[in-house]
């Protein structure tokens, strides 16, 4: 099989490495990808809202199956154009797609469908959201509408912290068209987890457990990020909660796109708060999680293939997934200053002595070439993956890796995983 992955960040570097394990493959290509899927796929110098321009390619490479890494091009469509030309796709449609690239429509589904979630209401008006923060009080949570490279979301102590971030967001300086619109509700307490499934639009598949770790600094403080780290499995998610988030939130989900008419295939990922043994749903997202997708990879035994294509055809029926009892855990390396304005351009060194320690792979997220150095490239720039026999040995692996690496100004947790050590 030609396979196309598209995307250049941490998750498609960990899907083109899986999937270059397959034995089904015979070539991997990358738009645009980075200089860590160039090991495994020919980077194309095509970029992730070019969707003519990656339909052209599909077409005239002969490509058996495309497989979409990142929101924005599910938002624009590109599942319905490749089906439109007869080309396997993985991933839902655009219409399907809203479950990520609109939380009013996330938010009205949850409510529509008994999917527990946090109480919210959806304005354009400040004076209106304003009435609705003064009624419900601080703590609260103000989200912009559309996609915001997971950087979207305010939580605000105070209801003065909530109306400046309403305000930022509806005058469009902020988000732009993304925050035209805001959902503000209640702030939910106890502790996250991403609840991953495949799913062909009836039938579904859970992924093993994950925990990310949203916030840029030690202890879950400072502003939200795209993500500074996973680990898989999150002792959160007990057996009871597990069978809580099928029925309860990703079933009903399923279940409900299917009714509203935009039937979901892909991957539906659930980020969850759990507390006192019940679950609520915080959001969903249209993808694999970066950084969780990086150790679920890691941890995947089966052969990931057969279910992309599978999905593709509309029919997981057939598929099983198994999973590796080790542990594995991300810590993601960022550039400094990041989710704020940060340097491109320093040069990264350790990186192949990080790679050479047993059970550790480096996941390229924003990284570059030039003048035969790695170079960083983006805000998040490595995820330093270890496999351990325990989530605690997991995490002693991936900071070893972490170690032998350097460049101005880098940044990470020191805590990912922990909370998976210390529990009551």
């Amino acid at each position: 099989m030609k396979i196309l992955v598209i995307g250049g960040g941490g998750r498609e570097h960990a899907l083109v490495w899986k999937i270059a394990k397959s034995p089904l493959v015979s070539q991997i290509f990358c738009a645009p990808g980075n200089p860590g899927t160039a090991r495994h796929a020919t980077n194309l110098p095509i970029k992730v809202d070019e969707i003519d321009k990656l339909l052209g390619f599909a077409k005239s490479e002969g490509i058996d199956l495309a497989v979409v890494g990142p929101e924005l091009p599910l938002s624009l469509g590109i599942v319905d154009l490749f089906r439109e030309y007869g080309i396997k796709i993985f991933g839902p449609t655009r219409f399907a797609a809203r479950i990520e690239s609109s939380k009013a429509f996330s938010k009205d589904l949850m409510h529509k469908y008994g999917i527990p979630t946090a109480a919210y209401g959806v304005f354009t008006d400040i004076d209106a959201a304003e009435a609705f923060i003064l009624k419900t009080g601080a703590p609260i949570v103000v989200k912009a509408d559309g996609l915001a490279a997971g950087k979207g979301v305010i939580i605000a102590g105070t209801e003065q912290e909530a109306l400046a971030a309403v305000k930022e967001m509806l005058s469009g300086n902020t988000f732009g068209e993304a925050g035209s619109r805001v959902v503000i509700e209640e702030f939910l307490t106890g502790e996250e987890a991403s609840f991953l499934v495949v799913t062909d639009g009836r039938n579904l598949i859970p992924l093993a457990s994950a925990q990310d770790h949203k916030a840029i600094f030690d202890g879950d403080l400072g502003p939200n990020t795209g993500g500074m780290g996973a680990y898989s499995p999150a002792p959160a998610v007990t057996e009871e909660i597990h069978q809580k988030a099928m029925e309860q939130v990703v079933q009903r989900a399923v279940v409900g796109m299917a009714a509203e008419g935009c039937p979901y295939q892909g991957v539906l990922y659930a980020g969850l708060m759990i507390k006192d043994g019940e679950v609520k749903t915080l959001e969903f997202n249209a993808r694999f999680g970066d950084p969780e997708c990086q150790p679920l990879l890691m941890r995947m035994k089966s052969d990931l293939v057969p279910v992309l294509a599978a999905v593709a055809e509309g029919d997981i029926s057939g598929q099983t997934i198994e999973w590796d009892e080790k542990a594995a855990v991300c810590v993601v390396m960022a550039a400094e200053g990041y989710p704020g304005e940060y340097p491109k351009g320093d040069i990264i060194t350790g990186i192949e002595a990080a790679e050479q320690l047993q059970d550790v792979t480096v996941f390229h997220a924003g990284t570059a070439e030039k003048n035969g150095h790695t170079v960083t490239a983006g805000g998040r720039v490595l995820g330093v993956t270890g496999l351990g026999n325990s989530v605690a040995a997991a995490i002693e692996q991936a900071y070893q890796g972490v170690e032998k690496i350097a460049w101005r100004g880098m940044q990470f947790r020191h805590d990912i995983g922990k909370k998976a050590l210390f529990r009551d």
